[in-house]
């Protein structure tokens, strides 16, 4: 079960595609926080998503906020995954130990292997404010997260 709005959310820290450590702490008092889930790197679906926040990355990478997409996938594929689609924004690895952050979102799929697509607006206090959990074949549509943005 996926933690709910007013939770506070659960610190990690995890490699991102250049082998960074990231930490959502870091964030704390200073960026709200767009923490999106998502099932694999090089799919379809997740691919689109992906670029779909690419291409409106002023609205996700600001002084205000921050993006962290968060897969399965080792580093060494998302940064070849990164680099093929043009993502400059942080892509973090749960591969290992695998999927302990989705776990602790409540978004990993045992039965897959991975991540479902767990969407969380984390506050500067870190506190979820917002949160979408769709299927893996379900794609999310990213103006709700604008919306939710706003409410901040």
């Amino acid at each position: 079960m996926a933690i709910e709005v007013g939770a506070k959310a659960p610190d990690f820290q995890l490699k991102n595609q250049h082998g960074e450590s990231v930490r959502l702490a870091d964030f704390r008092g200073e960026k709200n926080v767009v923490l999106l889930f998502y099932p694999f790197a090089f799919t379809g679906v997740c691919t689109g998503e992906l670029c779909a926040l690419r291409d409106e990355l002023p609205t996700f990478v600001n002084d205000e906020v921050q993006l962290l997409a968060v897969s399965n996938d080792s580093p060494f594929s998302l940064r070849v995954f990164a680099e093929q689609e043009g993502l400059e924004y942080p892509l973090l690895s749960d591969f290992w130990p695998h999927g302990e952050t989705s776990r602790a979102y409540g978004v990993f799929d045992e039965d897959k292997g991975c991540a479902v697509r767990g969407t969380f607006v984390i506050d500067k206090e870190g506190v979820v404010r917002w949160t979408i959990v769709n299927g893996l074949p379900d794609a999310r549509d990213l103006n709700d997260y604008v919306k939710a943005l706003e409410t901040l």
